[in-house]
C-alpha cells in the first residue's frame, strides 16, 4: 500500500488561465480590460494569435473559466443544467464526508461550505482524524478538573471516589510538571475529551446530528509528543471502513501540506490511501471495462481544501463558495466553539493572529483576488481543488 500519496497530488493543468492571471497581476488590470498590447509587450502575443488575433476572446475564455468556479451550491444545484457548474446536480441530496485532521480544521477551513451543505439538505458527516490532545494547554485541564471536582462535591457530596482520586493525581502531576515534560496518559485523555466536547459543540452550531460526528483517533498521532509515529495501515483501516459504510458522493479532504507539524499531510495520505485501496478492490472484483462501474466510487468526487497556513492559487481553484458578511460571522462563531484553541493554544506559531482571524483574512483575500480580476465582489470565499483518483 502506498502511504505517501500526497507526493503524487497534481494541480490541474490550467495553463492559459495561469498565464492570463499572471498578466493581470503584472499590469494591474482586471481580465476583461487586457489589451493586445498588454499581451504582446509581455511575451504572450501567441495567446492572442490562438484566438483569431482578438485579445477580447482570450479574456472572455479565462473570465468564463473563473466565473464557472463560483457556486453557492457546493453539493450541486438540483434540477438545473450542470454542464458549467463545478459540482453535478445529481444525485440530490448527496452523502458527504468532511475529513478534518484536527477537531477544528473543518470549521476553520470550510465552515461556510459546511453550513451551506446543511442548509441545502445534504447528508453531512464530519470525521475527526486525530484527537488533537497535544494542542490543549494545561490551564484548560485545570479548569475542567476544577469543574468535575466541584460537580462531584455539589451534586454527590464528594462520594465519587474515581473523580477524587483522578483529580488529585492529575492536579499533582500538573503541579510538579516542568517545562519540556510530556503529559501522562490521564492528562492526554482529558485533553482529548476537551477537544471532543468542543467539536461536538461546533457541530451542534452547524446543525450536524450527533451520529454524524466520527472521532477516528488515528494511532499515528498518539505519541503524546510533537513528533508523531509513522503512519501505517492501522491509520488507513478506520477511514476505509467509514467510507465503505457511508459510501459518500462527496469527500472533502485537507490538503494543507504547509502544516508545520506534518499532521495534515499524514491525515491526507491516510484518506487517499483508503480511497486507493477501495478503488483497487473494486477494479480487482470487476469484469467490466470501466472497472469502477457499480462501485460507489464511480459516483464520488473528492474536493481538497486548505486551512490556516495557505490558500490555493486562484489559477488552480476549481470550486469557490462565496460567503456574505453574515455567513462569515456564522463561520467565526463555529470556530470560537473551539475555545481551547484560542489564546491559550500552544501551537499558534509565529503568526500572532488567532485561528478565526487567519481564516477570515484568508477567505477575504480570496474574494479580493476574484474581485481584482473583475469577477463578482463577495465578502469572503472558500476555495477547493478536485482530486482525481
Amino acid at each position: 500500500m502506498n502511504l505517501n500519496l500526497t507526493s503524487t497530488i497534481k494541480m490541474p493543468d490550467h495553463t492559459l488561465r495561469r498565464q492570463v492571471i499572471d498578466l493581470c497581476n503584472k499590469v494591474g488590470k482586471p481580465l476583461l480590460k487586457l489589451s493586445t498590447k498588454d499581451y504582446v509587450e509581455n511575451g504572450l502575443g501567441h495567446l492572442v494569435e490562438q484566438f483569431d488575433n482578438q485579445a477580447g476572446l482570450v479574456n472572455i475564455e479565462v473570465f468564463n473559466e473563473l466565473q464557472h468556479t463560483i457556486t453557492g451550491w457546493p453539493g450541486g444545484k438540483p434540477n438545473v443544467d450542470d454542464s458549467t457548474r463545478p459540482e453535478r446536480a445529481k444525485p440530490y441530496p448527496k452523502r458527504v464526508i468532511v475529513f478534518s485532521p484536527h477537531p477544528d480544521d473543518d470549521v476553520i477551513s470550510m465552515g461556510g461550505t459546511i453550513r451551506r451543505l446543511m442548509q441545502q439538505q445534504h447528508d453531512v458527516h464530519i470525521a475527526y482524524e486525530t484527537s488533537g490532545n497535544i494542542a490543549v494547554a494545561d490551564e484548560e485541564v485545570r479548569l475542567y478538573m476544577h469543574f468535575i471536582n466541584g460537580f462531584n462535591q455539589l451534586f454527590a457530596n464528594g462520594s465519587d471516589e474515581v473523580i477524587k482520586i483522578r483529580y488529585r493525581e492529575i492536579m499533582n502531576y500538573l503541579k510538579e510538571k516542568k517545562e519540556g515534560d510530556w503529559d501522562n496518559q490521564a492528562i492526554l485523555t482529558v485533553k482529548g475529551l476537551i477537544r471532543r466536547g468542543e467539536a461536538r459543540n461546533a457541530c451542534g452550531y452547524n446543525h450536524i446530528a450527533k451520529d454524524h460526528i466520527h472521532f477516528l483517533d488515528l494511532p499515528f498521532y498518539e505519541s503524546g509528543k510533537i513528533e508523531k509515529l509513522p503512519m501505517s495501515e492501522r491509520d488507513v483501516e478506520p477511514i476505509r471502513q467509514l467510507l465503505e459504510e457511508i459510501q459518500p458522493h462527496q469527500i472533502y479532504v485537507a490538503a494543507d501540506l504547509a502544516d508545520p507539524h506534518g499532521t495534515h499531510r499524514k491525515c491526507t495520505d491516510a484518506v487517499l490511501a483508503a480511497i486507493d485501496e477501495i478503488k483497487q478492490n473494486a477494479l480487482d472484483s470487476s469484469l467490466s471495462k470501466d472497472g469502477l462501474e457499480g462501485s460507489w466510487l464511480n459516483d464520488c468526487r473528492v474536493w481538497m481544501y486548505r486551512g490556516a497556513w495557505a490558500e490555493w492559487d486562484v489559477a488552480d481553484i476549481e470550486m469557490c463558495v462565496p460567503m456574505s458578511p453574515e455567513e462569515l460571522r456564522e463561520k467565526r462563531n463555529a470556530i470560537l466553539r473551539h475555545q481551547s484553541q484560542m489564546e491559550s493554544a500552544p501551537f499558534l506559531g509565529n503568526d500572532e493572529r488567532l485561528f478565526w482571524q487567519r481564516a477570515e483574512d484568508r477567505n477575504r483575500e480570496t474574494a479580493k483576488r476574484y474581485d481584482e480580476l473583475g469577477l463578482a465582489c463577495y465578502e469572503a470565499m472558500e476555495a477547493f481543488v478536485e482530486y482525481r483518483f
